[in-house]
């Protein structure tokens, strides 16, 4: 254990997170995604499985000590539900309620189609995924630089 590090944050999780570069696209994904093909063709290969836990508290987690990229106009995206694109699910108002709350102020995030969210996904850096069975739990986080 460390000292004002969530347990959550385990020490895969924190080599991936300390081993990207601003503009590195990490990929949180819920129990649904196909994470392990996914995982094969990002920078790191990693994949990262967190069961057990919701997706708005591994996201809490992985904010209280990523940066996220205030220089991109949509540095977090979504997977778009395939029957209603315009629908927010409930896994993705939760979990942009956090990153709200570790950036400071409320956004509104790109929305991907379910096939442009999987090839965004596999040119991300690396893979975490949730074992939060709620669908649409799908987003993209772009890593900031530290200032």
């Amino acid at each position: 254990m460390l000292k004002s590090i969530d347990p959550i944050l385990t020490p895969d999780l924190l080599w991936l997170l300390a081993s990207m570069g601003h503009g590195d696209d990490l990929v949180v994904v819920d129990a649904n995604h196909p994470a392990t093909h996914i995982a094969r063709s990002t920078s790191s290969q990693r994949l990262i499985q967190l069961p057990g836990l919701t997706m708005e508290a591994v996201v809490r987690a992985i904010m209280s000590v990523y940066p996220l990229d205030d220089f991109d106009p949509d540095p977090v995206r979504v997977m778009a539900p395939v029957d209603d694109p315009d629908r927010v699910p409930d896994v993705q108002r939760a979990v942009l309620a956090e990153i709200a709350r570790a950036n400071g102020s409320a956004m509104v995030p790109g929305k991907l189609s379910r096939s442009d969210f999987y090839r965004a996904a596999a040119a991300g850096f690396g893979v975490v995924q949730v074992g939060d069975s709620r669908g649409y739990g799908c987003f993209l986080i772009r890593k900031g630089v530290i200032s």
